[in-house]
């Protein structure tokens, strides 16, 4: 392949015009990408333009999702190392291209050695200022907001990062939708009190007020996983929480046996198949105090709790909680929000969301949020 001797190295940390996706720690060089969706978007003129960055793993590879005016043109797997990788070529070396790039892969709990960081980029072009948005919103949630199954047929049942990614995922659609700033906040299986397993060291409100707690591993910590999160740096208008599908498969699963002390944990249902009283007043609680956590950090922002892609059984309890807490608090900026369950061709890849769904519910909460401003 011809060389073109006018392409310049750039490295991140001295970009101006670059505009960051996710939650970063005190580490800017290299860029850690932690959450799904986390990346960066530029506006640059040019022929060519690459990028450069890093990828690690032990089990789960992270992918990557490219846009280019808006159109999602490139999805590929990182394998392990350094690489730089082409974004476009051949491209009216005068006509500024608006470029993003995401990572498509969730923040993998239980991969102690998966990060991806990005080190800088090559271009013989120029990086113009990215506009503005108009908004910033935040979405916390499970699989679902991780868009796992968002994309494969819908046969595909494996557990790998291949069938994860960020453009088909209603929280990008809705942040696009309503010109928004956003951050993902989430992590399969996990839920408001444990995950679908019952285990209760997976409740994700417990690491919201860390970067990326989650994470595993001397990379990530270095990189600022394990910092508490800088709120006042970066303050949503809206927030999105789509948590309680896993804690209603607890509810349906068998306990869970802590290995090391013995101890067991299990959301339980009644012999009529009910859920139990205390154990949902439980989850309830819960809910009211993951409220509470949300609006100390992020006190003008509107809370928007939806649930339903995955069946609404739980949806009582949630409506119960965010009455209980509006009145508890005198916070009337939060809601309870249904959106419509993945059926027949709405159903994606490992039985979860498909596009159309994601769509669907992207449809749904853009809406609510321009009622809000209307």
């Amino acid at each position: 392949m011809k060389v073109n001797e006018n392409l310049k190295k750039y490295s991140i940390n001295e970009l101006k015009n670059i505009h960051i996706y996710g939650r970063t720690g005190s580490q800017k060089m290299p860029l850690p990408l932690f959450w799904t969706a986390s990346g960066v978007e530029l506006n640059v003129t040019g022929s060519e333009l690459w990028v450069e960055l890093e990828a690690d793993y032990e089990m789960h590879e992270p992918w990557i999702s490219i846009e280019i005016n808006g159109a999602w043109i490139a999805r590929q797997m990182i394998t392990a190392g350094k690489h730089t990788i082409c974004i476009f070529r051949n491209m009216d070396p005068q006509t500024a291209k608006k470029v993003r790039i995401f990572r498509d892969v969730q923040a993998m709990s239980d991969d102690g050695l998966l990060y991806l960081h990005i080190f800088g980029f090559q271009s013989d072009g120029e990086f113009l200022p990215v506009p503005k948005k108009e908004r910033k919103i935040e979405i916390i949630g499970d699989s679902i907001t991780s868009g796992e199954g968002s994309i494969g047929a819908q046969e595909e049942l494996d557990w790998i990062s291949m069938w994860f990614t960020a453009l088909n995922d209603y929280a990008v659609m809705t942040a696009d939708k309503v010109n928004a700033d956003f951050r993902l906040v989430s992590q399969s299986g996990w839920g408001v009190v444990s995950s679908w397993d019952n285990n209760p060291n997976c409740a994700l409100p417990d690491y919201y007020e860390q970067v990326c707690g989650v994470c595993k591993g001397d990379v990530n910590e270095k990189a600022g996983a394990k910092e508490v999160n800088d709120f006042s740096s970066w303050q949503p208008d809206y927030i999105i929480v789509n948590l309680g599908t896993n804690d209603d498969g607890a509810f349906h699963n068998a306990e869970w046996t802590n290995p090391e002390t013995g101890e067991v944990f299990e959301q339980r249902m009644t012999l009529e198949n009910t859920y139990l009283d205390e154990d949902l007043r439980r989850f309830i609680e819960k809910v009211k105090n993951f409220l509470k956590k949300l609006r100390k950090s992020n006190p003008n922002a509107y809370i928007f709790w939806a649930f339903g892609m995955l069946g609404a059984e739980l949806f009582p309890a949630i409506q119960t909680a965010v009455k209980e807490y509006t009145e508890e608090a005198g916070d009337k900026n939060v809601e309870a929000v249904l959106l419509p369950q993945a059926e027949g061709e709405g159903v994606g890849a490992r039985s979860h969301p498909g596009v159309i769904n994601h769509r669907q519910a992207a449809e749904i909460l853009s809406k609510k949020i321009m009622e809000k401003e209307a």
